[in-house]
């Protein structure tokens, strides 16, 4: 599609659904395909039809239009801070950790620099075309530029070729899924090798494959929480919007840091509590939470 076409279909859906979103309503972030042009694109037609300039209708937008410092990193930042504390509480020091990510999108790029940048070795990286391994540690930075220049992680030099049948197969500390959904399935799940799996992508693991790896005590920080920084810094953009005075790149990040933080040890503490997989203990504190305030609010008939 030409940016024109894109932008005409964009204010034509948010037309349609004008009703249902809103600031004090549901409020759309960006995702696969859409980007902070999107995001704009989104504010104005809702402005447009509301009559005033909205800006806490949407997060993800660009700076100028109320976007937030640290959105577009948080997703990746959220996937670094779980990485480090279910390193720490298997016992293993994240630095020095080996790492193969699956996907280098948003997502799958910053977490691989971010964790590079506190120590961790990214030994291995696929995307949709290809992969590249290096034992000793693939360049982030390098890898970036190749990535620019060809579109694609495939060919980068000082690595060989890689599958993304064989990243899963990789004897590594953490593997991060971070393309698609269903990309564990029980097809490759018995061949995963990793102490721990963060899920940076939405679903990438089947239920039966979830539980494959539960059972045989690979640690697997469900999607709730692990790619959940991302939201977290919508949830910040929107409060910056709402009162008109935007924070600095550091203390959002500081602030993210703290919500990861806390989000990761109260579902550590469910699980163990309960004997559960951390996707269950993710369910039973949003849930409980729900439920509690549920009793305090009471039932208007």
């Amino acid at each position: 599609m030409s940016r024109r076409e894109l932008e005409a279909l964009t204010r034509r859906y948010i037309a349609e659904i004008i009703d249902a979103i809103g600031p004090e309503k549901d409020v759309p972030a960006p995702d696969v395909n859409t980007n902070a042009q999107v995001m704009a694109w989104v504010m104005d037609t809702y402005s447009m039809h509301v009559g005033h300039t909205e800006t806490a209708v949407v997060t993800g937008k660009p700076l100028e239009l109320g976007g937030s410092l640290g959105r577009n990193e948080a997703t990746g930042r959220g996937v670094t801070i779980a990485a480090r504390e279910s390193a720490r509480h298997l016992g293993f020091d994240i630095k020095g950790a080996t790492i193969a990510v699956q996907g280098f999108g948003n997502v799958g790029s910053i977490s691989a620099r971010l964790l590079s940048d506190i120590g961790a070795r990214i030994v291995a990286i696929t995307d949709w075309k290809g992969g590249v391994y290096n034992p000793k540690g693939l360049d982030i930075e390098g890898l970036g530029k190749h990535v620019e220049r060809h579109k694609t992680v495939a060919g980068f030099e000082d690595a060989e070729p890689l599958t993304n049948e064989q990243l899963f197969n990789l004897d590594v500390d953490v593997l991060v899924p971070a393309a698609l959904e269903n990309q564990i399935t029980m097809d490759n799940a018995p061949a995963i090798r990793a102490k721990v799996v963060i899920e940076g992508a939405n679903g990438p693991t089947t239920p039966e494959a979830h539980r494959h790896l539960h059972e045989r005590g690979i640690l697997v920080v469900p999607d709730i929480l692990a790619n959940s920084g991302g939201v977290t810094a919508s949830y910040f953009e929107w409060v910056q919007d709402r009162y008109g005075y935007f924070w600095t790149e550091k203390e959002v990040n500081e602030r993210l840091e703290a919500k990861m933080c806390e989000a990761f040890d109260a579902v550590l503490r469910t699980a163990l509590k309960y004997r559960v997989d951390l996707r269950t203990g993710a369910y039973i504190v949003a849930i409980n939470r729900v439920a509690t305030v549920t009793r305090m609010r009471g039932m208007y008939a």
